[in-house]
């Protein structure tokens, strides 16, 4: 995360000074990139490398650089400061709830459907207005107590990456 600068008048400019933008890795990069690019935001030629592994890239704008982190760590970026400005998803900052964080525009990019599943077997006599307790494996801990929490259902959270569909 960026160093303390120096401060007062006629203090140097330094890297720190410099405006970053979080950006998202996959899907929703694919998505933002036009945007930033109509508005005069254009990356170094590495950014469009699918073989680079680099990670932070130089703009059209001396002042301004692009980090390209996960999904779920562009929120996390920008509220310590390692960023100041991020695309995230609504999923990612209900999910992390940082305070610091304040979203002032929806995109409307990168679109996400958040579902509930059971084994079929279970769901012919399974009564949702029945339930208590559950056990749960997700992706958003955070926003699945809250959802459960909101019905009265007390949720215990497995937290699980990727193969959401094998976790029923």
């Amino acid at each position: 995360m960026p160093a303390r600068r120096a401060e007062g008048a006629g203090a140097a400019m330094t890297m720190d000074d410099k405006l970053v933008i979080a950006l998202p890795k996959g899907r929703i990069l694919a998505d933002a990139m036009p945007l930033l690019r109509r508005a005069g935001i254009e990356p170094e030629g590495a950014f469009d490398d699918p073989d680079s592994r680099q990670l932070r890239f130089a703009t059209n704008h001396a002042d301004m650089e692009i980090v390209r982190v996960r999904s779920f760590d562009v929120a996390t970026f920008v509220a310590f400061g390692g960023a100041q400005l991020g695309v995230a998803g609504n999923d990612v900052l209900m999910e992390f709830g940082y305070p610091e964080i304040y979203a002032p525009l929806d995109l409307d990019i990168g679109h996400c459907h958040l579902a509930v599943a059971e084994p079929a077997e279970m769901s012919r006599d399974d009564d949702p207005e029945r339930w208590s307790h559950i056990r749960i494996a997700t992706k958003y801990p955070a926003i699945t107590r809250a959802h459960f929490a909101a019905r009265g259902v007390q949720a215990e959270c497995i937290r699980l990456s990727g193969a959401m569909e094998l976790a029923p």
